[in-house]
């Protein structure tokens, strides 16, 4: 029988599965924090859809799976909570917690031991006990037109009423919260800003190890760099178009972009080459997470001119490793930066970019500063830190339904 001092909670670790880049980092490194707690009772779900694996990370963690297309699954979530019945229940919570997850509300006999669901990503079925929502940006509402249509009409749908149907919602960054109060209402005691993190392998590499992502990424060449999936809230364009005037100033400094293809990524490649700056940009793909922290160690400087970004992690792991970072004041990233990071008034202002680029370049003094700011900023960002406010929340949720 599960012990009723631990709390049984089902994570959802699709993310941490089936994506890369934030979601699947937050994920996953949630999970593996959060298994240390000794107050719960962890146990995962996931939609097996694809066929991809756990990281090995979270192998020994109990596991629910149910294999249902990727557009069938996300339908059928949209589906339960609009008739209202919860008809992935069994396939969700693990037989041990069938007779302790009963719809119990907060009328419960103090013996009962309520189960809690935590959707990692913004998909939440319908579900007769406690449940949380991580919503991590609302950029299809800031900027449509950097989503599919497809995803656009369906999270238009589907946002509001997950955010409503949740008992609480996890937001990480109060910009994030601010967004959910403004678009859509939702008060403010539903909302816990807790923070993404950055690992303890970000950190400043030895001058052996970045000289070896050097040869292999920018053999020859300093090089500045932006890390993320190539779509167009990152504002590639305006780093690309920077770089015009960095060459022309006659600057050796090569742009690095490291990431894998997102929406609308063609544009990106057009560009450079309308600019005739294919030897100035390099696209190096998905990197290994076990290169990034040389590679973000020896960038003379991060790039982050986003439009939107519900955290930034880019921000984060950047500092952690001693590197400035450029950042445009938008949405979370003022938050994340704060002081630590110069910023851009306008993003989509290349001359403004370029510019700032130059000063990290030849005042080593500010790039010094910058860099013992940003390793005193990111002290804010652990994951187990986050794991623990997370725990936090869901201690306080149980001890509302029992």
């Amino acid at each position: 029988m599960q012990q009723e001092s631990r709390i049984p909670i089902v994570l959802d670790a699709g993310p941490a599965v089936h994506q890369s880049a934030g979601l699947s980092r937050y994920t996953e490194e949630l999970i593996r924090h959060l298994s240390k707690d000794e107050r719960l009772d962890l146990s995962l779900f996931y939609n097996s859809h694809s066929g991809h694996k756990l990281p090995y990370t979270l192998s020994e963690v109990p596991k629910q799976t149910r294999k249902l297309g990727q557009l069938p699954w996300r339908l059928g979530v949209l589906l339960s909570q609009l008739v209202r019945r919860p008809i992935f229940q069994q396939d969700i919570f693990p037989p041990s917690f069938q007779p302790l997850h009963q719809p119990s509300h907060p009328s419960a006999s103090h013996q009962d031991t309520v189960a809690i669901y935590h959707a990692t990503e913004h998909l939440l079925p319908c579900l007769p006990l406690p449940t949380v929502l991580t919503v991590h940006d609302l950029i299809f509402e800031r900027y449509p037109q950097h989503h599919t249509l497809r995803n656009r009409l369906y999270l238009r749908l589907a946002m509001p009423l997950f955010v409503r149907r949740a008992t609480q919602i996890i937001a990480v960054s109060t910009y994030t919260k601010n967004d959910l109060v403004e678009l859509y209402g939702t008060p403010e005691e539903k909302i816990t800003v807790i923070y993404e993190g950055v690992d303890q392998r970000f950190q400043p590499a030895s001058a052996l190890e970045i000289e070896r992502i050097k040869a292999r990424y920018s053999p020859g060449h300093p090089y500045l760099l932006m890390v993320g999936t190539l779509e167009p809230r990152k504002n590639h364009i305006a780093a690309i178009k920077a770089m015009l005037h960095l060459r022309n100033a006659g600057l050796p400094h090569k742009l690095l972009i490291a990431g894998g293809k997102g929406w609308l990524f063609d544009p990106i490649q057009a560009q450079v080459k309308q600019m005739e700056l294919e030897n100035d940009v390099i696209f190096a793909g998905f990197v290994p997470d076990d290169d990034l922290p040389a590679l973000y160690s020896g960038a003379t400087c991060v790039l982050v001119p986003s439009l939107y970004e519900g955290f930034g992690f880019s921000v984060a792991e950047a500092m952690a490793c001693g590197t400035p970072v450029i950042s445009s004041k938008v949405s979370s990233l003022r938050e994340i930066g704060g002081d630590a990071a110069m910023l851009l008034d306008k993003p989509e202002d290349d001359e403004e970019l370029a510019a700032q680029i130059r000063i990290v370049i030849e005042e080593p003094d500010v790039t010094k500063a910058l860099s013992a700011m940003g390793r005193k900023q990111v002290d804010r960002f652990r994951w187990d830190t986050t794991a623990k406010e997370t725990a936090d929340l869901y201690q306080s949720i149980h001890n509302r339904w029992i």
